[in-house]
């Protein structure tokens, strides 16, 4: 018969076994020689000082400002007899983009001349009027009359210059028709801003009508992401954030934030302009229309580093790292606070002098846990 006392007893000495086969973890050191790390893979390195950590990705649309982009279009109905620009040309101010034969055009100026011509012939009689009120030969009413004629005439005379501004005529233009007195029923259309033709909508020998758009010409000097923001997140993103563009070294900075839900794929708008220097020095990865991957970042306020993903072991929903010490490493436990393709953001007890076993943690972890192999 199995007494009580025995039957403590076994239980006692069962414990014993277990616990002694069981590993203690609170000793954190990890004893080996710098020969025998170096077998295993492992390699040192710094701790990287973090200011800034991922936010979130979005995908963006690489998009003109609204101020920087002109359509070029017909002031007047007519035949297209010439144009100058293919898309993609890059333009000139004031460069020659399409000649249109308007006959309209050709009342419009004889209107203007006519004007002219009177205002001429007043401005004549309101000088001589002028110096003989000085000497006293007219009465001031006569002198009256000719001041409200003139002004009258000069009224009229901007009215049909404005008239042909609107129509498409250049100041240029303008005054050469007042010098020479010929009618001219082409219409030239000039580049609004030095820039690039971003999209041509007509051919030459069609008909139009009036304002009738030929030419989208943009100025591509600088450029905005258009980013599509989840509505849940949209809190911890805020202006200043920092954007950078995958595999690219472009970088933008957030300006706007939408305050209005995409009914379609509930996300909100946020605004960012691109930096000029790196959109230059990698020239080739942002166009207008483009659709692009994108991440956010957030500076952050706290002591943080950058390590690679390699330098990073997880236990028991812990992540740690190994710092090196005399005898080895330590295994030291640590925050993620943020992650990207390769490379972790963390926080922990660190000075930031220390070196880390930034490859190899899978293998130093195994040697800390009495492993035989990766867990």
């Amino acid at each position: 018969m199995i007494t009580k006392r025995v039957l403590t007893q076994t239980a006692a000495l069962l414990l014993t076994a277990v616990l002694g086969v069981l590993p203690v973890y609170a000793d954190t050191a990890v004893d080996i020689a710098a020969d025998q790390f170096n077998n295993l893979g492992v390699t040192l390195g710094k701790l990287s000082p973090a200011k800034q950590i991922p936010l979130l990705t979005a995908p963006a649309k690489v998009v003109i400002p609204a101020s920087k982009e002109f359509i070029v279009s017909a002031a007047q109905a007519g035949l297209i007899t010439q144009l100058t620009a293919a898309t993609g040309d890059s333009v000139k101010k004031g460069a020659v983009l399409a000649q249109i034969n308007s006959p309209e055009l050709l009342s419009m100026q004889r209107n203007y001349l006519k004007a002219l011509s009177e205002m001429q012939l007043g401005a004549l009689s309101f000088q001589r009027d002028k110096k003989l009120l000085a000497e006293g030969v007219i009465a001031n009413r006569r002198w009256q009359e000719t001041l409200s004629q003139y002004n009258a005439f000069v009224s009229e005379t901007d009215e049909h210059r404005q008239l042909l501004e609107i129509a498409g005529m250049s100041d240029r233009d303008i005054t050469q028709l007042g010098k020479s007195h010929r009618l001219s029923s082409q219409l030239t259309l000039y580049a609004p801003i030095t820039g690039v033709v971003i999209e041509r909508m007509a051919v030459a020998g069609a008909r139009i009508d009036i304002l009738a758009p030929l030419y989208r010409v943009a100025n591509l000097d600088e450029l905005w992401l258009e980013l599509n923001i989840p509505h849940e997140r949209i809190g911890s993103v805020k202006v200043g954030d920092q954007v950078l563009i995958d595999n690219s070294a472009v970088s933008a900075t957030i300006t706007l934030l939408g305050q209005s839900v995409n009914p379609e794929n509930q996300t909100l708008m946020a605004r960012a302009v691109i930096d000029k220097q790196t959109a230059a020095a990698d020239a080739q990865v942002v166009r207008p229309g483009q659709t692009v991957n994108t991440q956010i970042i957030q500076t952050i306020a706290q002591t943080a580093y950058k390590v690679p993903n390699t330098a990073i072991a997880q236990h028991e929903g812990k992540s740690y790292v190994f710092i090196r010490t005399p005898k080895g490493f330590k295994a030291s436990v640590v925050d993620i606070i943020g992650k990207q393709a390769d490379a972790s953001i963390i926080s922990g007890d660190f000075t930031g002098d220390e070196d880390l076993a930034v490859s190899g943690a899978v293998a130093l972890k195994a040697t800390w846990l009495g492993l035989g192999g990766d867990e």
